[in-house]
């Protein structure tokens, strides 16, 4: 069993969400990622290295004419899960944290336009407001 404590492990460390909000945005060559999120390249490739490892990246090759190969990232099932998660924390940070910038991703619906946000459904379908008859099991 998987403890939110595990996925912390992989996810809360800096740079990994970001790195997987690159690779969907379309970033997905080592020094595009590097310029994209800023991060320094030990701990970028510390952290690509893990997100392929727990299956949130894929790699493929790609060869630049007279170089040797080299690997972009693409999102797999997994790391396309994470996109809910993406859009709930951009929106939770948007309407708690007080910040002179704009978002730097907006996530919108390709459809309409509208902005896409998260939402607590139940596996029955109805919508859950939080703190309101939500109950947390905890199995150990």
């Amino acid at each position: 069993m998987t403890t939110l404590s595990d996925t912390l492990t992989l996810l809360g460390e800096r740079w990994a969400l970001l790195v997987v909000r690159e690779v969907s945005l379309g970033v997905r060559r080592f020094d595009e990622l590097r310029t994209a999120t800023g991060a320094p390249r030990t701990v970028l490739s510390d952290r690509l290295h893990r997100l392929v490892a727990a299956g949130v990246l894929g790699t493929r090759e790609y060869r630049v004419p007279g170089s040797r190969a080299r690997l972009e990232y693409t999102l797999t099932a997994a790391g396309l899960d994470l996109l809910p998660v993406l859009a709930a924390l951009t929106d939770w940070g948007e309407r708690h944290l007080e910040s002179d910038s704009a978002p730097d991703v907006a996530y919108r619906h390709g459809g309409c336009g509208g902005r896409v946000g998260a939402r607590l459904v139940c596996e029955c379908g109805a919508d859950v407001v939080p703190g309101h008859r939500l109950l947390a099991q905890v199995d150990r």
